[in-house]
């Protein structure tokens, strides 16, 4: 990854496209199927912080080089040397990973392939768009090792598939193949096998070609606008469309729309 920023050891983000528009953050910790350790979820959020502060970067794609796994969650061998002080003193440090990567602020896509279980599953929950190939398998089995998810699973679950299923899947810990993940809308694309990351990057292209003012108000209005009711989400949208409305966002893609040429959006 030469061409990649590095984010300690485990991390790397890669920029895309005409402008590098695209980034796509790795997940680099291949020898162990890419289990979060401490240093691992440092390096996740010091790389959503970056991104987050980027208004270069238009979408963002969540990868792994691992060939067997997106993430299979907590390094539950680094885990089990903790005593409960040093767990409590920990916890912080896990939860700015989901965090970082759910509070991004421009569209983002998680593309899995094979194991996506706990944690790891979290991290794409934590997206906007999840594509996944056929050897993708996900889960959330933390009640069987006597937790429970911990990284936004129990709240971002239900989202997805509604309170009773996410129960159920939760309840159960078992694991889901790619199949009947994508018919319970675990996933959202599914493709064949190895194509998760080259859709998920093709995905994001098409989303990077419209404003990055746009994008970045929608993904806000749709973010803050789940669970209310009606009126108080349209009130969301309101503020959101009032934040792009006088942007040169908003000039450039009316002029090029009426002068019938691609927008040159400068961003603001």
């Amino acid at each position: 990854m030469d061409d990649a920023r590095r984010f300690g050891e485990f991390v790397a983000v890669r920029r895309h496209g005409d402008g590098g528009h695209v980034a796509e953050l790795v997940l680099d910790r291949p020898k162990a199927m890419n289990a979060v350790s401490s240093a691992m979820a440092v390096a996740i959020a010091a790389a959503c912080d970056a991104l987050a502060a980027d208004p270069t970067v238009r979408t963002t794609v969540v990868t792994s080089s691992n060939d067997r796994a997106f993430c299979v969650g907590a390094d539950l061998k680094e885990r089990n040397s903790f005593t409960d002080a040093e767990l409590v003193r920990q916890r912080p440090t896990a939860r700015a990973a989901y965090t970082g990567v759910l509070e991004l602020p421009m569209p983002t896509i998680a593309a899995v392939h094979g194991y996506a279980l706990g944690g790891g599953f979290e991290l794409a929950l934590a997206c906007d768009v999840i594509v996944a190939d056929f050897s993708a398998v996900v889960g959330l089995p933390e009640v069987s090792v006597g937790v429970i998810p911990g990284g936004g699973g129990t709240q971002l679950l239900p989202r997805r598939v509604g309170a009773a299923r996410a129960a159920e899947l939760v309840f159960t810990a078992r694991r889901v193949e790619a199949e009947e993940a994508e018919q319970l809308g675990l996933v959202d694309v599914l493709t064949e096998s190895g194509d998760a990351r080259g859709e998920a990057l093709a995905l994001a292209a098409r989303m990077a070609a419209n404003s990055p003012v746009g994008l970045r108000a929608a993904k806000k209005a749709l973010r803050l606008g789940q669970g209310l009711d009606l009126r108080a989400g349209l009130e969301v949208e309101d503020a959101a469309w009032r934040s792009v409305a006088f942007s040169g966002d908003r000039a450039e893609g009316v002029a090029a729309f009426n002068e019938k040429r691609k927008p040159n959006w400068p961003g603001e």
